[in-house]
């Protein structure tokens, strides 16, 4: 099947959504674009029997009224066919070439993962993969769970885990204590983030907080029993029956890469109006940097108001900059120690896709080389997994993806390729 909007949107999460609905009110036509079986993306996703969260039904309420907006959801994009056509596959419709005028790609973020011992057994997932699971109904009533890594996320993690019956035994944060104070005294520029830390962590009353520590290893037979926790100089192991395990986010910038957008710092680069350095192509939301919802819903907005003409408003650009000025404070308070940054044994397996070992990735000088010699990153993950794990241990930067981006069945190719109006 073929068509045509004026404004392709990818990403259906608090930027996307933001965007279709601002652009739309410019009168575009819009096609917005998300792999998940519902809009919301993973901020706003409600987990078994949860209501949707305010500002996401009335968005979609919003958008509802819309007919110039067309949402497709359980789509992945496989490629892009030139500068203003991409070819998708829709669980609902199938293949789908959809040729645009302009382009928003809100592609949000993905996890960062870091390999240690024992990682790979049955159990031990990231802290947002939990809170995934857990929201697509995974039972963890009961379960003894450890949260490790850094950031905001572990927060959100907690709060998700308990609901749903976990006992989490531990928070293991490798930021220190200076900087998680500095870092709680600058909340009183953002009250509304104090109210939400207390409401998710509830003090952190019950689990351990452990500050200046991370997951040395995780042990068991058939599944994960135990977690290692490596504090200053000594290691305190915590019978549990999960841990997860995040170091923050990193922005899914794959396609931009595709189009030829310009990065920066592992993001796509922007000017003030939220346009890429492509003609035609905006960005908003996590994939331009790490820096939440409220942030990635004000970038969504202007991406959306700016490629269908309208007028950016002060308090839109003043919005924005408040919630960048936060993300920055997160990100000097969270950065990785060098203690995170610590390498792995030689024998921890590094990409779990193709089940190579770090110390045979760490003989190469380059990500290309490491590829051609040992198929890291060449399994189906395309690197998300270890990419991230080797730029943060080497510096290397992101490969650049091939097509398709998301495999595609040989019958929607050949959907694809039909006239929406051709006679059956």
């Amino acid at each position: 099947m073929k068509t045509k909007f004026d404004l392709v949107i990818v990403g259906a999460g608090p930027a996307g959504l933001a965007a279709a609905r601002a652009a739309a009110a410019g009168g575009l036509t819009v096609a917005l674009i998300d792999d998940n079986p519902r809009a919301g993306g993973q901020v706003w996703r409600p987990g078994p029997g949860a209501r949707q969260a305010g500002a996401l039904r009335e968005t979609l309420a919003a958008l509802a009224q819309q007919p110039s907006v067309t949402l497709y959801t359980g789509a992945k994009v496989s490629a892009l066919a030139g500068p203003d056509e991409m070819m998708i596959e829709s669980a609902q419709y199938g293949g789908i070439s959809i040729s645009f005028g302009q382009l928003i790609i809100a592609a949000g973020a993905r996890e960062r993962l870091l390999p240690f011992d024992g990682w790979t057994l049955p159990g031990v997932t990231g802290a947002g993969g939990l809170q995934a699971l857990i929201k697509g109904g995974m039972p963890v009533r009961g379960e003894r769970v450890v949260l490790a890594g850094s950031g905001p996320l572990l927060v959100a993690a907690l709060a998700t885990a308990r609901t749903a019956g976990a006992r989490v035994v531990a928070v293991v944060e490798q930021a220190p204590w200076r900087a998680i104070a500095s870092f709680g005294l600058s909340l009183s520029a953002t009250p509304s983030k104090v109210w939400q830390a207390i409401r998710l962590t509830r003090g952190f009353s019950g689990p351990a907080y452990w500050p200046d520590s991370v997951v040395a290893k995780a042990l068991g037979d058939e599944r994960v029993e135990a977690a290692v926790i490596r504090r200053g100089g000594q290691e305190v192991t915590l019978e549990c029956d999960r841990i997860a395990c995040g170091y923050g986010l990193v922005p899914n910038v794959a396609l931009a890469q595709m189009a030829g957008c310009q990065l920066a710092s592992g993001a796509i680069e922007v000017d003030e109006q939220q346009r890429t350095s492509l003609p035609g192509v905006w960005a908003a939301g996590e994939c331009t940097g790490i820096g939440g919802m409220e942030l990635a819903r004000a970038e969504g907005e202007i991406a959306g108001l700016a490629a269908s003409g309208q007028q950016v408003s002060a308090r839109l650009i003043h919005q924005r900059a408040r919630w960048r000025r936060f993300a920055q404070r997160v990100a000097r308070s969270f950065e990785l120690t060098a203690t995170a940054r610590a390498q792995p044994g030689a024998e921890t397996i590094l990409c779990r896709c193709e089940d190579v070992s770090f110390g045979d990735v760490a003989a190469h000088a380059t990500w290309r080389d490491a590829k051609l010699h040992t198929r890291c990153g060449m399994g189906p993950c395309q690197g998300r997994v270890c990419g991230a794990a080797l730029e943060t241990y080497f510096g290397w930067d992101a490969a650049m993806p091939r097509p398709p981006l998301a495999p595609a069945s040989i019958g929607a190719l050949l959907q694809m390729q039909v006239p929406d109006d051709a006679p059956l």
